[in-house]
């Protein structure tokens, strides 16, 4: 073998060195840039997590309960009424035991806490109990949440479908009052989204287990009319 020969293969060897040794580079610096691109996107994801468990929301003006509920009435006897407005359960309390408490704030006895949880979600696929209830917190904004909060009953959507659009919850809006531009800005911007999770997770801190529930004065009672009735009674 001439010596010619031998120079051409050794070159060629070194320049297969090279060029593996700058396809290892590549590798490794396409490795690092995916890696602090993941653990910024990581770092990101966290900081939205931490912010939503820190609790951070924007509550309604007026609400009251560690910012968890929304006042109505201004009687000496509190009762706090944790409804969620998908709960069927719910929907006949208000036709049934609604006017009974209705009546109650209109004597100055009660001031009712409404507390709109979210906790049946899971059963449409929108988070519908979470949209109503961001949707009552503008409603509340402006002065209409036991209207608005009767309508939402009175249309309520089937468990187990879509729920009502963010246009259907605004025309229920208008139809007790409120203004399409503002309240549409509203529910369609969810701006009282992360309060609805709020009034749920202080709802669970109360040890609030499903809906309807009620308390008067902090006590969990009956949700009948009777019962109820006999508890303010009986607190007043």
């Amino acid at each position: 073998m001439s010596r010619r020969v031998e120079q051409k293969r050794a070159a060629k060897v070194v320049r297969e060195q090279i060029a593996r040794e700058r396809r290892r580079r590549r590798t490794l610096w396409t490795s690092v840039v995916v890696v602090v691109a993941l653990l910024l996107a990581g770092l990101v994801g966290y900081g939205l997590y931490q912010a939503q468990r820190t609790g951070e929301y924007t509550a309604p003006p007026g609400a009251v309960a560690n910012d968890s509920g929304i006042p109505v009435g201004d009687g000496p006897v509190t009762v706090d009424l944790y409804v969620d407005f998908l709960c069927p359960a719910c929907r006949q309390f208000e036709q049934q035991v609604g006017p009974t408490l209705d009546q109650l704030v209109a004597d100055g006895r009660i001031t009712v806490v409404y507390h709109p949880v979210a906790i049946l979600d899971r059963l449409t696929s929108t988070a519908y109990s979470t949209r109503a209830s961001a949707a009552s917190g503008c409603a509340a904004a402006d002065g209409k949440f036991t209207e608005y909060a009767a309508a939402l009953f009175e249309q309520q959507p089937a468990e187990g479908g879509a729920g009502l659009t963010d246009d259907q919850l605004v025309e229920i809006g208008t139809g007790v009052g409120l203004a399409a531009d503002s309240f549409g800005s509203c529910v369609r911007d969810g701006t009282y989204r992360s309060w609805s999770g709020h009034v749920t997770d202080e709802a669970g801190r109360a040890g609030v287990a499903g809906t309807p529930t009620v308390m008067v004065d902090g006590e969990t009672v009956g949700s009948s009319a009777d019962a109820i009735t006999a508890a303010v009674d009986a607190a007043g």
